[in-house]
């Protein structure tokens, strides 16, 4: 039994959404849409109910009150899954609501001999927070405040209604309840899907910039900048990168750039690195930043090893690919700028040696300077390379690093 109600109201959720809604629809105007639908014929049944019940008990002209109502929620409702108007229906809906239950009021002879009827009136305010602006809500809450002053200056000239002391707590018992039922059931849902695109835009963020800075933006959005004396930066490159494109469709070949940098983006996890960015083919870690590490080198080093281990393993898009891995370390500045389409970005010399390691160096080889050996020597074999030619920085030593070393063997003298 228990689990028919949640699937009953998944349901009836489910068909709210389909009326009236449009594939250009945000998920702000798709969730109103579906609460409005909700809200109002989806009320039907209980108004049906009311109706039926006033006219046992010999009150016609109430008992025509809701059947109004709900005659002229189902004609509304079906013109606006046609017009897909939603300001019209809402509107017409939450006047109805408004103004309806206070009809039954003064047909029942005030709000004792009405049980509390008007209460139903509460949902008009009520719908409007959840599928209007503030400024309007406001307004609402003013008429229904209205409706509650006027009744009260009426209550002595109203002719109460024979009806009997029994039915009257009862159906006060049916108003309250039914009402706190159905406002706490659409607080409910409209949280509940609030917080679906909250988590869905806070994914959608942290796949942007680290947690930190974005924690930090959303407290107050502004440049962000910060020293680090210790970081490692890792760039991957694809070899032979721009004939393999010029043989391809564009689609195939950003299929094929996807599953590569999706598998990086897996070990990069496995690590706890700091993804920065790619350029084309061009794929950017970081260690050490935003979250400083005494093992930022050989955090990065082992993540080189494991790209090496998995490009030699497997196929990309039917293809076997060959990458160049260049790695440096030293101080860099990291942060965010600008105003709009926010990136977490590095500057300094260190990114500009690692970038160079790359671009200088070989076919699956992992390339490092002697700011990265010094610090990895001890726990990875490292095989001399000499020193190249590099722009802006003259001669540079550098080194390929060729495995890790045994267990047993870690912490030796490093090999110059």
């Amino acid at each position: 039994m228990l689990s028919r109600r949640p699937a009953a109201a998944h349901d009836l959720t489910a068909w709210a959404g389909r009326i009236g809604a449009t594939a250009t629809d945000t998920d702000e105007t798709a969730l109103q849409k579906r609460l409005a639908v909700v809200l109002c014929a989806g009320t039907i049944p209980l108004t049906a109910l009311w109706s039926v019940i006033y006219l046992l008990v010999h009150v016609p002209l109430a008992a025509a009150v809701p059947a109004f109502y709900s005659v002229f929620t189902l004609v509304n409702t079906a013109f606006f899954a046609w017009t897909r108007n939603l300001a019209l229906y809402r509107s017409t809906q939450l006047l109805l609501i408004l103004i309806l239950p206070w009809l039954v009021t003064i047909a029942l002879g005030g709000f004792r001999q009405s049980s509390g009827v008007i209460i139903w009136a509460a949902l008009c305010p009520v719908g409007s927070l959840l599928l209007h602006e503030l400024r309007r809500t406001l307004l609402w809450i003013a008429g229904f405040v209205a409706l509650l002053i006027v009744t009260a200056l009426l209550q002595p000239h109203l002719v109460p209604g024979h009806l009997p002391d029994a039915f009257v707590t009862w159906f006060f018992v049916l108003n309250l309840g039914a009402v706190i039922t159905i406002v706490f059931g659409l607080l409910h849902y409209f949280v509940s899907r609030r917080n679906f695109f909250q988590k869905r835009s806070e994914m959608l963020l942290l796949n942007i910039l680290p947690r930190e800075i974005s924690e930090a933006l959303k407290t107050q959005p502004r440049a962000i900048a910060a020293h680090y004396e210790g970081a490692s930066i890792l760039f991957a490159d694809i070899v032979g990168f721009t004939p393999m494109a010029a043989s391809m469709t564009p689609l195939r070949l950003v299929d094929l750039l996807n599953e590569v940098f999706q598998c990086f983006d897996t070990l990069v996890d496995t690590y706890d690195l700091e993804k920065i960015k790619t350029i084309g083919d061009c794929y950017m870690v970081a260690a050490g930043v935003p979250r400083p590490r005494a093992d930022h080198a050989q955090a990065l080093v082992n993540l080189a090893l494991d790209m090496r281990a998995e490009i030699g393993s497997r196929m990309f898009g039917g293809r076997r690919l060959a990458f160049r891995i260049g790695i440096h370390s030293g101080p860099v500045v990291a942060g965010v700028i600008g105003r709009k389409k926010f990136a977490y970005d590095l500057w300094g010399e260190t990114v500009n040696m690692a970038s160079r390691m790359e671009s200088h160096g070989e076919s699956n080889v992992i390339q490092i300077t002697r700011n990265t050996f010094d610090l990895v020597c001890d726990e990875f074999d490292c095989e001399a390379k000499g020193t190249i030619e590099v722009k802006g920085a003259g001669r540079v030593e550098t080194w390929c690093v060729t495995g890790r070393k045994p267990a047993g063997t870690r912490g030796t003298s490093c090999t110059m």
